[in-house]
């Protein structure tokens, strides 16, 4: 899957990944009316307008980007429904040719890493039968459990040509509490880093590690850094834009081939008609005002080559 990543990248000349974070209050009035008409206010008319509002963004700016990064989370709110619109969202996705970003950061020990790996990248069996549960291609993981966390993953990433990206270096403010930590007169991210290095020496795609890394455009000091910790390691930078990350800040995330990351906006993108600079597309054309955003991202970007 690292290989159609970066054929599509190469294809799209657009190094970006758009999250599907939806909010309930960045859906337009027009949607979130016409769900409620149907299902009432109900976690089910709630996860109702988040997939239309999803469809709605897809359908404009599938053509423009290789992949898109849907957050479990802004679906779990919604119970059962939302995980029905989550998983409709992929599949959706998926017709659309692009590759899925499961942002899940699932992350434990022995079997139950196994399982959370199973229904997020494999096939889970079912009597004499086997079937896929989410089915992302890649999926986020916290490395904070050590190799007993990940190993499974990588298995099933085998087993099923998947990918994960590892967290090593998050875009939160607060991350440095812990990731900055010294241990032997090096910051704690560094040797999460050379471990996603070790890790991706074991299932390599053409030029690129199926284990990439999650460091953000907030710091890009520290990327200049981990990418020459994890040279074939792709890396997954969340933070452009709504957190403060800029364009010439990411040039030290890329090799020198153009290629090694792919960058993230979410509401930046998705929620971009709330924005002055987009105000003039209004609720109705939200998806026109993602549309034109995303072309900005991808000038913004190529920026900087």
């Amino acid at each position: 899957m690292i290989n159609k990543l970066v054929s599509k990248i190469q294809k799209t000349n657009a190094p970006v990944v758009v999250g599907l974070d939806p909010m309930l209050a960045y859906v337009p009035e027009h949607i979130t009316k016409a769900a409620f008409a149907e299902y009432g206010e109900t976690l089910e008319g709630a996860a109702e307008a988040i997939w239309q509002y999803n469809k709605g963004i897809v359908d404009n700016i599938y053509d423009l980007i290789p992949a898109v990064k849907p957050q479990i989370a802004m679906y779990e709110q919604f119970g059962i429904p939302g995980m029905i619109a989550f998983k409709k969202t992929v599949d959706y996705c998926k017709e659309k040719d692009l590759v899925v970003i499961g942002d899940v950061k699932r992350g434990d020990i022995g079997s139950t890493s196994a399982a959370y790996a199973v229904g997020h990248l494999g096939k889970v069996q079912v009597g004499s039968k086997a079937y896929a549960g989410f089915d992302e291609d890649f999926a986020t993981v916290n490395p904070y459990l050590g190799s007993d966390g990940i190993k499974p993953f990588i298995d099933v990433c085998k087993e099923n040509n998947k990918g994960i990206f590892v967290l090593v270096k998050t875009s939160n403010p607060s991350s440095g509490e812990f990731q900055d930590r010294l241990i032997d007169g090096r910051p704690l991210y560094e040797h999460v880093g050379e471990q996603v290095a070790k890790w991706g020496e074991e299932h390599m795609g053409d030029s690129y590690s199926y284990v990439g890394a999650v460091v953000g455009a907030t710091y890009p000091e520290m990327g200049k850094v981990l990418r020459k910790v994890m040279p074939k390691s792709f890396i997954l930078v969340p933070g452009y834009g709504a957190q403060g990350g800029t364009a010439e800040g990411l040039r030290p995330y890329f090799n020198e081939d153009g290629l090694g990351a792919i960058v993230n906006s979410s509401r930046g993108i998705i929620a971009a008609y709330k924005q002055e600079k987009y105000s003039q597309f209004g609720p109705e054309n939200y998806a026109d005002a993602s549309r034109q955003a995303t072309i900005d991202m991808i000038e913004d970007i190529a920026s900087i080559f």
